[in-house]
């Protein structure tokens, strides 16, 4: 059976969405249909309102401002010799909620099961490197790995350290509080300030 155009359309974009299949997007649109045309226009206003969220040139967070620089990098209060490398905006989000990393990060994008870094994954480890060389001389004090402890990020953390150690005094990962399989994302601020502080 066809189904209109317009439903069509918001399955193939919907079911790009992360946790999004196929099935779960035309869910989706019938919900919004049988919701009516005040849900649908508040959504659209919303989806609008992210064309004013950048991209932070130093650390790829996402912010809203004017500028080149989110918050984070933009505050000098923070510890430019300290820098957590994390793999998704939530992983960050979770750390600034923990309230015991002071440093500043570097958002290095969804890491592969492949255990390989892609093109945008070095480019931006490039530019944390010519950041570090322009900014600090060449050296920062510590580099946290701070991405999920599991087998496959494991090996892409390894690789991360290789190319970050001529740029570090000290290269380290989040302690084990976080069971090994388990996300950032998803883990308590106590067991994340844990895992900050048994870093090694």
């Amino acid at each position: 059976m066809k189904v209109p155009e317009p439903i069509r359309r918001f399955v193939e974009i919907f079911s790009e969405l992360p946790g999004i299949g196929p099935r779960q997007a035309i869910r989706l649109a019938f919900y919004f249909i049988h919701r009516g045309q005040a849900l649908q226009s508040e959504t659209a206003g919303i989806l609008a309102g992210l064309r004013g969220v950048k991209i932070c040139k130093q650390c790829f967070f996402i912010y809203q401002g004017a500028g080149d620089l989110c918050d984070i990098c933009a505050d000098p209060r923070r510890d430019k010799s300290l820098i957590a490398v994390v793999e998704k905006e939530t992983d960050l989000l979770s750390l600034e909620n923990a309230k015991k990393f002071t440093g500043r990060y570097l958002v290095v994008g969804d890491l592969k099961k492949s255990g390989v870094l892609d093109t945008e994954q070095r480019l931006r480890l490039q530019s944390l490197k010519a950041w570090i060389k322009e900014s600090l001389g060449g050296k920062v004090r510590e580099i946290i790995i701070a991405v999920n402890p599991a087998t496959s990020s494991d090996l892409i953390a390894s690789l991360i350290a290789q190319e970050l150690k001529p740029f570090a005094e000290k290269i380290t990962r989040l302690g084990r509080g976080i069971p090994t399989g388990g996300e950032i994302e998803f883990a308590d601020e106590e067991t994340l300030r844990e895992a900050l502080t048994r870093r090694g």
